[in-house]
């Protein structure tokens, strides 16, 4: 499926939580994004949440128990690699925030600036000035 232009296509990382609630504020605390939307259920649970990333949107929600199979137990397993303009700064952000530090600030062979760190439920988060 094609939005805007032939051959574009738009692609929103959507990761599991185990306590989404507490992901929106630490996401916020350490890398500065911003909620968009939240959707919760009628016990109070998030079921969906969307958070402006710089003008990206990631989504996250919580570990489903059985039903939709697309869900299920995935919480703390996700890859995201973000492309920023300054990574000296956000790496200090989510390093206040207490990220665990996976990969220090480095500069590459192929001319990115990265760094890598885990949020408190375990998925990695990459930031650096690559763009593809």
């Amino acid at each position: 499926m094609s939005r805007g232009y032939a051959g574009h296509m738009t692609v929103y990382p959507s990761l599991r939580y185990r306590d989404p609630r507490a992901a929106l504020t630490w996401l916020h605390e350490a890398f500065g994004f911003t909620e968009k939307a939240v959707h919760e259920g009628p016990d109070g649970t998030i079921g969906h949440a969307e958070m402006d990333a710089d003008g990206g949107v990631i989504m996250l929600g919580g570990e489903a128990d059985g039903g939709d199979a697309r869900f299920g137990a995935h919480a703390g397993q996700g890859w995201t690699y973000v492309s920023i303009d300054d990574p000296d700064a956000r790496f200090a952000r989510a390093t206040a925030a207490g990220a665990e530090v996976v990969l220090e600030l480095t500069d590459t062979d192929y001319g990115s600036r990265d760094f890598s760190v885990r949020d408190p439920e375990g998925n990695l988060w990459s930031f650096g000035t690559y763009g593809p």
